[in-house]
């Protein structure tokens, strides 16, 4: 039983490569950076990560839609991809529980995508020439028209993204009377950070990427929390100066991600676009302080500048990338803020890395 009718559509990168296949989602034409996740389950936290905000998503495992989509498993109030890419796509989904399908789900909210594709063969060639703009379209099938648009699209190097996914307004979540205040500075969060938070006693308030300091200091939090999100940590030299002025209060502060980045910027530690970035929820990552390796969820095209942090007297490198030495985490000697590049609440993935919450609530107790 056929559940939406196949349409050709193509799939055209920037160095001129094509992959034909068929039509899902929304019939249309999008565009962006495309990326590669290798997680083997997790699709739909993975379309509603914010991070993704501008990039097109290729997911190595080779079924995808099998099991639906669950409001529970949002990680934002709305995918945030620009584009999907799967080799087989399940018109149907087999888990009871499941609210809708897949091809529903990405027809509501607008997600265009192709499907039938070599996907080894296409993550082959992102890992040998690196991430480069893309275009994918079941609308327009003349090659020489889709590439006009797809010239269009912006590098995503420079590219400021935040403040397009971040909340509108403030708001407040977890239990009232709570031991500490966290003020969150929104770049891109996904619920399940917040969740790993409230769950630990704290009472957050999330504030829109460019809120002034002054403005978040005012609500009189405890700590600070700087968010995962998407784009340039270079082209966000307003949130640079935010975290600037936190660390100058003294008050714990934790990052994730893109918050990681922000903090490094912030400290002297320059950024810079990765080959082709770190995604999917099988990185592995030694904590230099107690020796361990953990298995670690990430989604980063960028990363801090690994000599220059070196070079860095009042910053400790915690934990490095098994793979390739990039610098994962890092602590500074004489304020308590840390971060980390992976995603500790690890949604999808392995929860290796949860200490760090309660790493930043010892702080906050010290």
């Amino acid at each position: 039983m056929k559940y939406y009718t196949k349409k050709p559509a193509v799939l055209m990168l920037q160095d001129g490569t094509v992959f034909w296949g068929s039509s899902i989602g929304k019939t249309g034409t999008n565009g962006g950076e495309i990326c590669f996740n290798t997680s083997m389950a997790g699709y739909q936290e993975i379309y509603t990560d914010p991070s993704y905000a501008g990039q097109v998503v290729v997911n190595t495992t080779a079924h995808i839609g099998n099991y639906g989509v669950l409001d529970l498993e949002q990680e934002s109030a709305r995918p945030t991809i620009n584009g999907l890419v799967v080799n087989t796509f399940s018109a149907i989904s087999s888990r009871k529980t499941a609210e809708s399908r897949l091809q529903e789900y990405l027809e509501k909210n607008e997600i265009v995508g192709i499907a039938d594709v070599d996907t080894r063969q296409l993550v082959r060639h992102i890992r040998s020439k690196g991430a480069m703009n893309c275009i994918i379209s079941s609308e327009i099938l003349d090659l020489d028209k889709l590439r006009a648009e797809l010239d269009k699209i912006p590098d995503m190097q420079g590219l400021e993204l935040s403040s397009k996914v971040t909340t509108q307004e403030a708001y407040e979540l977890g239990p009232e009377g709570a031991g500490y205040k966290i003020a969150v500075l929104d770049l891109g969060i996904k619920k399940s950070i917040m969740s790993n938070l409230t769950e630990r006693g704290c009472r957050l308030k999330v504030f829109p990427a460019k809120t002034s300091y002054d403005e978040i200091a005012q609500w009189g939090p405890n700590g600070y929390f700087i968010s995962n999100g998407p784009g340039d940590p270079g082209a966000m030299p307003y949130a640079v100066d935010t975290v600037k002025k936190m660390l100058e209060s003294d008050k714990p502060l934790f990052g994730i991600c893109l918050g990681h980045q922000i903090l490094g910027l912030a400290v002297g530690a320059p950024t810079y676009k990765m080959h082709h970035g770190h995604r999917g929820a099988n990185q592995p990552v030694k904590n230099l302080v107690t020796g361990r390796s953990e298995i670690t969820s990430q989604n980063h095209g960028f990363a801090v500048d690994t000599e220059t942090i070196k070079q860095q007297e009042k910053i400790n490198i915690t934990h490095v990338n098994l793979n390739d030495g990039t610098v994962e985490g890092f602590e500074l000697k004489d304020k308590p803020a840390f971060s980390v590049q992976y995603h500790p609440e690890s949604s999808p993935g392995p929860h290796d890395s949860r200490y760090l919450f309660d790493h930043f609530i010892d702080l906050l107790n010290d």
